[in-house]
């Protein structure tokens, strides 16, 4: 059976690929304050604003690459029963060939009712008002937007507690519930934490190693550890 590995990715990662974050712009994502693009709220005062907001992230989406931090992810799979949790709502997990993707804030190429969160639609081009799902009401991104339930967390934190290895990689831990996750895993466990500006975490495992380095660099030095442990 193989060694069970966890990873916790957050925007970090994709930043590599050229796909920016809000987190180092003051809150601001894209010139926009993030509650007027990324919450119920802001898109009931403005959808268009909001929709037009998503049609650029799926455009630029549609212009980028996997990273090798990515890559080397997916690769782990050749040895490893890997299981990835993202923050992230693009697909560059995917696209780099990981099998096992498990989307806590929803996705960038999917839309659902807004009348009904399990209807569901893979969605690649611009979604403009007035575009209706089969129910008859205006379809809505389908992203996790600040104020509103993470779906996945439960299943997000079983996994977790399965975990006989957990990389946690290019986020800041501050988003919660998401930034709880680390504290679910099984105690004693190696524990990776991979970032060029790593947060101070609090109550952090004593196991956890913190690797002040892109994602990318950082699960090179990774992938070394797990080469020589799995001997």
């Amino acid at each position: 059976m193989k060694k069970k590995i966890v990873i916790l990715s957050g925007a970090g990662i994709s930043a590599e690929s050229g796909i920016k974050t809000f987190r180092d712009a003051d809150g601001l994502w894209e010139g926009h304050d993030v509650m007027e693009v990324a919450s119920l709220e802001g898109f009931r005062k403005n959808p268009e604003l909001v929709l037009d907001f998503y049609n650029q992230r799926r455009r630029q989406l549609q212009q980028v690459k996997p990273n090798a931090g990515h890559v080397l992810i997916a690769e782990l799979e050749k040895n490893f029963d890997v299981q990835v949790i993202t923050q992230n709502v693009d697909n560059l997990h995917e696209q780099a060939g990981s099998t096992n993707v498990l989307h806590l804030h929803g996705e960038l190429l999917k839309v659902r009712s807004v009348r009904n969160e399990n209807l569901v639609l893979d969605w690649s081009h611009d979604l403009v008002l007035g575009d209706f799902g089969p129910d008859g009401n205006q379809l809505r991104p389908h992203i996790v937007w600040f104020g509103e339930a993470v779906p996945a967390l439960e299943e997000a934190i079983y996994l977790t507690q399965k975990a006989a290895v957990l990389i946690v990689i290019g986020t800041s831990l501050q988003v919660y519930p998401a930034a709880g996750l680390l504290h679910y895993a099984p105690a004693n466990i190696p524990m990776y934490y991979i970032d060029p500006k790593p947060a101070t975490i609090s109550n952090a495992p004593r196991n956890l190693k913190v690797i002040a380095a892109t994602g990318s660099e950082g699960m090179s030095i990774v992938m070394k550890d797990l080469a020589t442990d799995n001997k």
